[in-house]
């Protein structure tokens, strides 16, 4: 399971792994404090997608499609988090005040997808008795 959660609120017992999932280090929160257990600064979207979106609601379609080309071209920042997502809960961690515009949203809905999609497949229907 993978859900997402801003770095501000209380870490919880069902949280899993955590990985911070931005490319600068969150305000307010200091490195000895924050609960987690990677920060992944080159799964975020690149400086120049961040800057170009600018947490702007209009903006997001056209960015949510930026950065899973950005994610789909490089998938050694993200198949780690396949894995951990594959043995538990995986908890993205973000720092922006927007809970659903933001890009731990888009790259939890690129990775279910991407396990959705490596997932075995289920056996073939049996149409035999139709014909």
């Amino acid at each position: 399971m993978i859900q997402c959660k801003r770095v501000y609120d209380e870490p919880a017992a069902t949280d899993g792994r955590r990985v911070l999932v931005d490319r600068l280090w969150p305000r307010g929160c200091s490195k000895a404090t924050l609960q987690l257990d990677a920060w992944l600064r080159e799964v975020a979207p690149s400086a120049e997608l961040r800057r170009q979106f600018n947490h702007a609601p209009e903006r997001f379609a056209e960015f949510r499609q930026l950065y899973r080309r950005e994610l789909a071209g490089h998938p050694e920042y993200w198949q780690g988090l396949l894995e951990s997502a594959g043995k538990g809960t995986l908890t993205l961690l973000f720092a922006a005040r927007e809970q659903q515009l933001n890009n731990a949203q888009v790259l939890a809905e690129f990775l279910e997808e991407e396990l959705d999609r490596r997932a075995e497949p289920s056996s073939a229907v049996c149409y035999a008795d139709r014909f």
